[in-house]
């Protein structure tokens, strides 16, 4: 099934010089809490996520080559004093992503070494390597329950994978992409998926048994990426010099 997006950025007028001037405005009343020192990355930080209560952040990091001296780590920080209080090394490439669970008791990291991983944030223990997939592994994100994951890989893959996070089994593969899968994320009751793709479009899937439900057909290039609004009755994508709504169907 095939839906069209009803509204664009650029239709809801949202432009440059709104922004600035809202930037202009309001960067006055912000201030900088903490910087990561530079000396600590050798790498680009690729993802920055918040903990649930708010006290801890998670970066990632690393670079596409097989250098053993690049970073391709994940660290957890302290939001209040900036000190690093965790440091993944297992993944042996980029480390695209990484997120926490719903409880914050975990995190999962998405590599291009072909493999998500989830870690114990107090121990810094791996507790499971999620190996499947056949190309880099884009995005990696929990259920809203905490109970799945589900990944995204790049081209010669092109699927998005669904596990137990507990145990580390793979339950479903979700196929009909035909290029690289940039993000997948579940909806906010769990029930759905929304992938987002290099083959320009994103597509909504059953996560119980991961059949495609609906395709968003529309952009012209690259979807990047791809999110449910809380209710779940809408979905928001970012492409090339364009962002769509979706209204979906019931």
């Amino acid at each position: 099934m095939y839906l069209q997006g009803f509204a664009t950025l650029s239709e809801l007028q949202v432009g440059l010089e709104h922004f600035m001037k809202w930037y202009n405005e309001e960067r006055i009343h912000s201030s900088l809490l903490y910087q990561v020192p530079s000396a600590v990355y050798t790498e680009s930080i690729k993802s920055v996520a918040f903990s649930p209560d708010g006290m801890k952040i998670v970066t990632a990091a690393g670079n596409i080559s097989r250098d053993e001296n690049g970073d391709n780590t994940a660290r957890i920080w302290d939001t209040e004093s900036g000190k690093e209080l965790q440091k993944f090394t297992e993944h042996t490439n980029l480390v695209e992503s990484a997120s926490f669970s719903p409880d914050g008791k975990k995190i999962v990291t998405a590599s291009f070494d072909e493999t998500a991983r989830i870690w114990d944030t107090e121990s810094g223990k791996e507790l499971q390597t999620l190996a499947g997939h056949t190309s880099f592994v884009k995005s990696a994100a929990f259920s809203p329950d905490g109970k799945k994951i589900i990944t995204a890989a790049a081209a010669c893959d092109n699927t998005a994978r669904i596990w137990d996070a507990e145990s580390g089994q793979e339950l479903q593969t979700l196929v009909g992409h035909r290029w690289t899968i940039n993000s997948a994320f579940f909806s906010s009751d769990g029930k759905k998926i929304v992938t987002a793709s290099d083959d320009d479009t994103a597509r909504i899937w059953d996560a119980e048994s991961g059949q495609e439900l609906q395709m968003l057909v529309g952009h012209t290039n690259t979807v990047y990426s791809a999110s449910f609004s809380p209710d779940g009755k809408k979905i928001v994508t970012a492409s090339y010099r364009s962002a769509r709504i979706w209204l979906l169907e019931e």
